[in-house]
């Protein structure tokens, strides 16, 4: 196929694309370039990459693709909650606009990046929450996901197939590295202190993903047949885990696969965000289980850490990096345009 990849530069993009590209598709990658390019130098070569904002593409650049995959947006809770007009515009208005063009453009197929916080609630249960239980976000980032799949849905025609892919915590290594979700902050705090800091005491459910999961759920939902799919929202996950129980996962890993010791400092306080979600309609309909485990993504992380990573360096965490640029472009605005 031939496959365009919207915000194809980020965290999963820089998995997916390589990935697509080793199944043999013809990929082009749309990206602000917030976060640079590099994470795609290994296959830069191989790409069409269009620096470009969703909410302002020119609608012939859809011409001749055969499916879209829309990873684009403002990506978590603190960013959204940073700039929520922005948040609005991107993740909402954006994706519908991208849609819109798509199905008049003739693209048959549109894969969308959601997310499992459309369920979150800030008082823990244990209630097991399919694609049928009855959700209202409130909060900028879920709102967003949510009235963005109403949109979508209500597109669905013979000719347009879209669907929704409400993906879990995602965790593991991508060449542009985030190290702001919650495996990989806990192996980046081991590794740096030998303490996991846990709170609101880890009560908080988690539905996990593994990033080579969460690509192979993409390429499955791109070829899976057009009847079991359209029109439809899949929750994407691994298992439920509580955050106390992630915590001591990440611990007994690296105490035993590294031989280091490490401290858990578990505090009753902090915000209580959970949500624990079920995935079998994935598996059932696109025959698909994720299989990559926890402790797999955290040795690799470790041993990428060892090799040496500036975890300080805010590029690692959206809502830091978000923070920066808009300051620069402040101050470069202050300064007529140009440093120099």
């Amino acid at each position: 196929m031939n496959i365009l990849v919207t915000g194809g530069a980020g965290y999963i993009g820089c998995r997916l694309v390589p990935a697509l590209l080793q199944a043999g598709h013809s990929v082009c990658v749309v990206d602000m370039l917030q976060f640079g390019d590099d994470g795609l130098a290994a296959c830069r070569d191989k790409i069409d990459l269009i620096p470009g904002d969703v909410r302002t593409i020119a609608p012939q650049m859809l011409d001749g693709f055969d499916a879209i995959v829309h990873l684009a947006g403002l990506s978590n809770d603190p960013t959204a909650e940073f700039n929520p007009e922005a948040n609005k515009a991107m993740n909402l208005d954006g994706t519908l606009r991208m849609a819109t063009l798509a199905k008049e453009r003739g693209v048959r197929r549109f894969v969308f990046a959601s997310s499992c916080s459309i369920y979150y609630t800030q008082t823990p249960d244990d209630d097991l929450r399919d694609e049928e239980y009855p959700v209202n976000p409130q909060a900028p980032y879920s709102w967003s996901k949510r009235q963005a799949e109403i949109g979508l849905m209500e597109l669905t025609d013979h000719n347009f197939c879209p669907l929704a892919l409400r993906k879990g915590t995602v965790f593991g290594h991508s060449p542009r590295m985030r190290y702001d979700l919650v495996v990989n902050t806990f192996t980046r705090d081991a590794f740096a202190k030998r303490r996991l800091s846990i709170h609101a005491g880890g009560r908080m459910w988690r539905p996990m993903l593994h990033i080579d999961d969460a690509v192979e759920a993409y390429q499955a939902a791109l070829t899976a047949p057009e009847e079991a799919v359209r029109g439809q929202i899949f929750n994407v996950l691994s298992d439920n885990f509580t955050v106390l129980k992630l915590a001591h996962e990440v611990r007994r890993t690296l105490e035993g696969h590294k031989g280091i010791r490490l401290d858990v400092d578990i505090q009753q306080v902090g915000i209580s965000r959970s949500y624990r979600v079920n995935g079998d309609k994935f598996r059932e309909v696109i025959k698909f289980a994720p299989s990559h485990p926890i402790n797999a993504a955290v040795d690799e992380m470790w041993d990428i850490l060892e090799c040496g990573v500036d975890i300080d360096n805010p590029i690692y965490y959206n809502i830091r990096w978000l923070e920066l640029l808009c300051d620069m472009e402040r101050r470069l605005r202050a300064m007529g345009g140009s440093p120099l």
